[in-house]
């Protein structure tokens, strides 16, 4: 399976991702004002080469919401130049397109219309740069659904309820589900996921053979408490997420270790700022999917421009000049001038060989000027380049770092930020940091009769809600039940009590027996507090979402619990006021808690106590269930890499009439427990990639 036919069979999808185009940016500029158009073009023109299925674009086509005339014309010649031929179409819509192509009077997809004829389908959903607006609701995609060029999917219309309807494609034997959400304020869409108010379909029969991919447009990177989407709020069903919205290219698939899915970043196609997330080298993704196994070949894209950026501080060069030097300006200028020089020629080497790549460069130096140096004049400086650069108004950047005072010596000297710092990762909650306190911690201190999930989550109602006995409770529940399940055991030994102890504590992981026991606990948790007489948290809860939405809010946000649903989830978020700090500070004493051998002792008491005359140990066939481990292949090299096969232990789907099934935060996950990914890189540019020749399994 080395060739590339063998690779491209008729079961096989072939999809090319881009996100971001941005096309129009700049277009009145001398120098930069055609680069959103070759660009595009350079992205079409792979598309008809290398003769994919259809185009997938992640939002933000165009930089304007209302493009200019030469915007539209580009656009629509490109499209027309490089979609339209009469190469025929390998793949069926299964759907109803009615309800996917929902904001169009032509309510189906563009190459099954009898008037067009289309040998490369575009399928996009729209960015917060191009989104729909007006009385109507209509954006610039629509302009390009209605004449047949484009098909706009992942509109919803409702603000309060969305349902996500994919569009089911079938290509040979090949099931692809493409689900995608267009762009919505990331306060309101993290409300309604908090809320419950996000709804994925799925179809209710065969749901396993369905290769699950998801196109959304929002932050990623974390802008506030609630200004951005945690990718622990989308469903564990996926399998490929393609993320818009962020402009640094992080192409290389990313496994998500809570939800098991993996997340693609292909960034922008040009440069709208002058940042580092900019400066990273541009790709475009080939996306192979043949069953329940994808590939992504990355693809340099070449019309790009050259983006180089360089910080530099002045107090790391005291050898050189200092406030205090003569003419220490001219002296800082100059210096100043050597470093753009030398990056003007690091950007002539880079582009020799290619002659696709526009001639001037971007040019980005950021000088920390504080410890009392002085700036310069730019424009003075930037006529030195304004032949050589294309951004030569904007080449120096000049910032000023917050000192800090320096400690007075007669004080005693404590460092009170050791004192209150958290040690909460960001976008953890807390049962993941239980989790990985116990995957780094040694074996000696494992839990051996409750679970990582049941104590996180009694961690995170101890902590957000207060809930002063959802430990104690969980520990004497889950007691209990082991003990009426080794009753019915025979086991003579206490090493034999201790295997069936393990297996029957293996058997529970990340099932719905699980979930309900844990939730159970709580519930007598909860009902011994109501006992005592003190006040119902809920109404704290409701207090908690009023708070989320004050600017004083100091503290993160952490997702909602995944195994409750979303919508439980939300309940937890009451008590936010103590934020991740007291997160952290809890996690850490449960783990040398369990580590006591003074509590392990009393326990393993009580469970020989439960046995009073012991017997022959009956066979246990079935204890201990295996599973088959799916491997899936993901490749981030320029080369094309064979797709390798895998299995799925098969799920059973309750049948319906209906051809789709709503699907919560705590819909099945489909055994991704067992999921595994082998990466092989061949890509040089990325030497820091973590997934580079590495094997990973969960």
């Amino acid at each position: 399976m080395s060739s590339e036919n063998t690779l491209d069979d008729e079961d096989t999808f072939k999809i090319l991702i881009a996100t971001d185009v941005h096309l129009g940016y700049l277009e009145k500029d001398a120098i930069r004002g055609s680069d959103s158009y070759n660009t595009l073009e350079e992205i079409l023109k792979y598309a008809k080469s290398h003769q994919v299925d259809f185009i997938l674009l992640g939002g933000d086509l165009f930089h304007e919401n209302k493009p200019s005339r030469r915007c539209l014309h580009s656009c629509i010649t490109k499209l027309r130049q490089y979609c339209m031929g009469d190469t025929p179409i390998q793949f069926n819509i299964l759907s109803d397109q009615t309800v996917n192509f929902n904001t169009t009077q032509f309510p189906w997809v563009n190459y099954q219309d009898e008037n067009l004829n289309i040998s490369i389908p575009v399928f996009s959903i729209h960015g917060n740069h191009d989104d729909p607006t007006g009385a109507e609701g209509l954006c610039a995609l629509d302009l390009l659904s209605a004449s047949g060029l484009v098909n706009h999917f992942g509109h919803s219309q409702s603000v309060e309820r969305i349902e996500i309807s994919p569009i089911l494609m079938q290509k040979g034997n090949t099931k692809l589900a493409l689900y995608g959400l267009g762009s919505i304020p990331d306060e309101r869409l993290y409300r309604m996921f908090v809320n419950n108010q996000v709804t994925m379909l799925r179809p209710k029969e065969d749901q396993d053979e369905w290769f699950n991919l998801f196109t959304i447009h929002q932050n990623r990177s974390k802008h506030g408490p609630t200004n951005y989407i945690p990718e622990q709020f989308l469903d564990d069903f996926l399998d490929l997420v393609v993320w818009g919205h962020e402009h640094e290219c992080l192409i290389a698939p990313s496994r998500n270790e809570q939800q098991l899915f993996y997340v693609t970043q292909p960034g922008s196609s040009v440069a709208t700022s002058l940042s580092p997330g900019e400066a990273t080298k541009k790709h475009i993704g080939l996306l192979r999917v043949k069953g329940r196994k994808m590939n992504l070949q990355k693809i340099p894209l070449k019309t790009v421009r050259q983006f180089l950026i360089q910080d530099v501080v002045l107090t790391d060069y005291q050898d050189l000049f200092t406030p205090e030097t003569p003419h220490v300006t001219k002296k800082v200028e100059n210096f100043c001038y050597a470093k753009v020089t030398e990056m003007l020629e690091e950007a002539e080497r880079e582009r020799l060989g290619c002659p696709l790549t526009p001639e001037k460069p971007l040019i980005r130096i950021r000088v920390d000027y504080s410890g009392g140096f002085e700036t310069f004049s730019t424009s003075r400086f930037s006529q030195k380049f304004v032949d050589r650069v294309a951004n030569p108004k904007d080449i120096v950047h000049f910032l000023r770092r917050r000192e800090q005072k320096e400690d007075i010596k007669d004080e005693v000297s404590v460092d009170y930020g050791k004192l209150v710092k958290t040690t909460a990762a960001e976008g953890l909650r807390v049962e993941d940091l239980v989790k990985k306190y116990f995957e780094a911690a040694e074996q000696k201190v494992q839990l051996s009769l409750l679970t990582e999930q049941g104590m996180g989550k009694a961690i995170q109602e101890f902590v957000d809600k207060d809930e002063k006995c959802a430990i104690e409770e969980l520990i004497t529940y889950q007691l209990e039940k082991t003990q009426r399940h080794l009753q019915g055991r025979s086991v003579t030994t206490e090493k034999d009590i201790d295997d069936e102890v393990r297996l029957f504590r293996d058997s529970k992981k990340n099932t719905t027996e699980e979930e309900n026991e844990i939730r159970e606990a709580m519930n007598r948790a909860k009902a011994q507090r109501l006992e005592r007489g003190e006040p119902d948290q809920d109404i704290s809860d409701e207090l908690g979402d009023v708070v989320m939405d004050s600017d004083e809010e100091p503290n993160p946000l952490p997702p909602p619990t995944r195994g409750r649903g979303r919508g439980a989830g939300s309940r937890g978020r009451g008590g936010r006021g103590r934020g991740r700090g007291a997160a952290a500070s809890e996690s850490k004493p449960v783990g040398h808690g369990r580590s006591q051998k003074t509590s392990a002792t009393t326990q393993s008491r009580s469970i020989m106590q439960a046995f009073q005359a012991p017997s022959q140990r009956s066979s246990r066939t079935g204890a201990a269930t295996s599973s088959t481990v799916d491997e899936m292949i993901i490749e981030d090299s320029d080369e094309d890499i064979p797709v390798m096969k895998t299995t799925r232990p098969p799920s059973k789907t309750p049948s319906s009439s209906s051809s789709f099934a709503k699907v919560s935060s705590q819909s099945q996950s489909q055994s991704q427990s067992s999921r595994g990914i082998t990466f092989d890189s061949s890509d040089d540019d990325d030497e820091d990639n973590p997934f580079k020749g590495g094997r990973r399994r969960k």
